[in-house]
């Protein structure tokens, strides 16, 4: 009892000295991947790049204790990641205050979806995302986060739009316009980094390689140059009323969605107590409210565009602060800096006393050090309802990369992986991790790879990763600020390159067309619709339902043959002739609602094509399970044939068959000397004589015609 509500009292009875140097090793080499990986995920989610930390020192540890594979290393992933981000994007700025609260709520929602399913023992649902379906996904999502990483090369930044091809379009413009060179040169090394250890150093962490090496690198060179100066240092009367009109138009935005937000609960009150035409004036007003917001949104777009694409040169003054012009504006008689300079602006208003100007290339920054605060998930039940079906989404993603990863391991090490105690696993992971202020997480394939390799035999070596990341809360976090943004972006696209896998969708055309279909549809729904990724996933399991619910109203269906010296097989395949008198039909699949009718159109067909049809033999070998709708049919099937004179038999029924058929009184109007063993014992039986004036030499009867004279 204690080992099912505690898994990891299966390998701890036996832990020994030589595991646990096996699993330290393991743990801290898997740490060292982890902690610059989660941080690149953490951004890549929309959130500070320290909460890919915080989604790393209790996730590993619980998901490895209460979960059934020992090698799964567990922590923020690529595409959960990127799924967090397209769930919370419509909710909230990225980065904000409320971003991060909803992320954490995120977090224990997945976990409780996956608790949920472990505790019902449902892990089976997640079959409901077939192969074909989670390919195109997965294709299409390494793509679109390879992509939406090419800004944080070029330097440039850009406002996300309502999909991400037109992002990338922005994108491409700026970085045609201005892309900072530096940043670019510090992501490409970070490459040649990676791929140089991979291929020559392959025992060295190549991503803790890239990261060590930039970071000291971008420390020594002073590769981030950011100075904070008042707005009247900007010597261009233009740029500061640009900036008036910019904060002008956030204030108006602000306003404008408290506005909508009053109204909105008014409208709920309304419509609660039944004041219909005070619901429409409500319904009005904020329709109009959404126009207007809509409008201050596209001018404070322009504006911040505007103002990101200024470049300024840098003049010293006397009292050795620095005056910007813009570049065009520069007087040529002044000595600039040698810099291009540009305005940092987001979301936020620009405060006229404190000015960010940026003359070098991005970098992580300060991360608060020490461990978060443990604290439970803020709960709003708007947000909530807002999430459940993005929650739902991501667990079963999440659990099926998890449990993808936990298999292929345990096929090479003989560890037995439970299912649904692996969804318990993650989903404590989840939940209890959002108390410490993680978003959702998953298994890693590239971190359990290495945690393999590394020799890990329990999950004690999550453990150590555990407190290899608290070590780095704790005590290293000024270490990480220099390291730069182009190299996080390096790193994620290192990652999901492995994700890529164009033969997959030739595979799956070679064994079904449909499979094949079903898997370019998802991959081109889910980058045309991107960032709104639920929507290819969605249209995926329709249709996969869709195909499952077409193939089962016309299940196959074949006319068995034979010559004497073969067993009976398929007319179509054989190239054999059907016996005039006698048709056996085998019939695959369950006979239910959806095909019943099938299978009486198949018998009317075969009667009204061959007048001398005399017996006809039901091979229900392949029929698995008959419901009422099939037992009517069947009873159907059996009248017509009965009312044409034509003799109906049973054979290689199994005893769910025969007992549905007993309770459903069939027996009695099929007559227990017309059930068969097999469709031997059911042809052997008929007399020779009947058959032989019409029976080929290849015909089904022929043998046994033969053989009963």
């Amino acid at each position: 009892m204690l080992a099912n509500l505690f898994p990891f009292m299966n390998w701890i009875k036996d832990y020994d000295t030589e595991t646990l140097r096996s699993d330290t090793v393991a743990g801290l080499t898997v740490a060292l991947v982890l902690i610059p990986q989660s941080m690149a995920y953490a951004q890549l989610a929309g959130l500070p790049a320290y909460y890919g930390l915080y989604a790393s020192f209790l996730t590993p540890l619980i998901a490895a204790l209460f979960g059934s594979s020992r090698q799964l290393a567990t922590g923020p992933v690529a595409v959960v990641s990127l799924m967090t981000a397209a769930s919370l994007e419509p909710l909230a700025t990225m980065g904000s205050e409320g971003y991060v609260a909803y992320a954490i709520l995120l977090a224990f929602m997945v976990g409780g979806v996956q608790f949920l399913l472990g505790i019902l023992r449902l892990g089976l649902v997640v079959n409901f995302l077939s192969h074909p379906v989670i390919n195109g996904f997965t294709n299409a999502a390494a793509i679109i986060i390879a992509t939406s990483q090419v800004s944080k090369l070029a330097g440039v930044s850009v406002d996300k739009a309502s999909h991400h091809y037109e992002t990338l379009i922005r994108v491409a413009e700026s970085a045609f316009n201005y892309t900072h060179l530096p940043t670019l040169g510090m992501g490409l090394l970070a490459f040649a980094i990676m791929i140089g250890c991979k291929r020559y150093l392959p025992k060295i962490p190549n991503v803790l390689a890239a990261v060590l090496i930039t970071t000291c690198l971008s420390w020594a060179i002073g590769f981030n140059h950011d100075v904070t100066v008042p707005a009247s240092s900007i010597v261009s009367p233009q740029v500061q009323s640009t900036i008036t009109v910019f904060n002008s138009t956030l204030q108006s935005a602000d306003e404008l969605a408290m506005a909508r937000t009053s109204l909105s609960k008014k409208l709920s009150e309304a419509n609660a107590i039944g004041e219909t035409l005070r619901a429409l004036n409500i319904q009005h007003g904020l329709n109009t409210l959404e126009l207007r917001l809509a409008e201050v949104k596209a001018q404070s777009h322009a504006l911040r565009k505007s103002l990101r694409g200024m470049l300024f040169n840098g003049v010293e003054q006397s009292d050795g602060t620095l005056a910007f012009y813009l570049q065009n504006d520069t007087p040529k008689a002044m000595q600039t800096d040698g810099r291009t300079w540009r305005l940092r602006v987001g979301n936020r208003k620009i405060t006229p006393t404190s000015v960010t100007m940026m003359g070098g290339g991005a970098v992580v920054g300060t991360i608060p050090s020490g461990l978060p605060t443990l604290e439970a998930p803020t709960f709003d039940l708007s947000v909530i309802l807002h999430l459940i079906p993005f929650a739902i989404i991501i667990s079963l993603l999440g659990f099926m990369e998890a449990i993808s990863i936990a298999k292929a391991m345990a096929a090479k090490t003989g560890q037995r992986i439970d299912p649904d105690q692996e969804l318990i696993g993650q989903g404590l992971a989840n939940m209890l991790g959002a108390f410490g202020k993680s978003y959702p997480v998953s298994g890693s394939f590239s971190r359990s790879a290495v945690n393999l390799q590394a020799g890990a035999v329990t999950g004690m070596s999550s453990v150590f990763t555990s407190i290899m990341v608290v070590f780095t809360l704790q005590f290293c976090t000024p270490l990480l600020y220099h390291l730069p943004q182009a190299v996080l972006a390096a790193i994620i696209m290192m990652a999901v390159f492995g994700l890529l896998n164009v033969s997959s969708f030739v595979h799956a055309w070679k064994i079904k067309w449909y499979d094949g279909a079903i898997s370019v549809i998802s991959f081109i729904t889910t980058l045309v619709y991107a960032p709104h990724l639920d929507k290819g996933i969605i249209l995926g399991v329709a249709l996969s339902l869709a195909m499952f619910l077409y193939k089962s109203m016309r299940p196959n269906v074949s006319f068995l043959s034979r010559s004497q010296k073969q067993p009976q097989r398929g007319a179509t395949i054989t190239g054999l002739t059907n016996d005039k008198d006698v048709s056996v039909i085998q019939f695959e699949g369950p006979l239910f609602f959806a095909n019943a009718t099938f299978l009486e159109d198949i018998v009317t067909e075969k009667i009204t094509e061959n007048a001398s049809l005399k017996h006809i033999i039901l091979s229900a070998g392949g029929i698995n399970d008959v419901d009422c709708s099939g037992a009517e049919a069947l009873e159907l099937v059996i009248e017509k044939l009965h009312a044409n004179n034509i003799e109906f038999s049973i054979c290689s029924a199994n005893k769910s068959v025969i007992a549905v058929l007993h309770k459903a009184h069939l027996l009695e109007k099929i007559g227990t000397d017309h059930i068969y063993a097999t469709a031997e014992d059911a042809l052997g039986t008929k007399q020779p004589e009947q058959h032989t004036g019409n029976a080929g030499a290849d015909s089904p009867l022929h043998a046994a015609c033969l053989r009963a004279s």
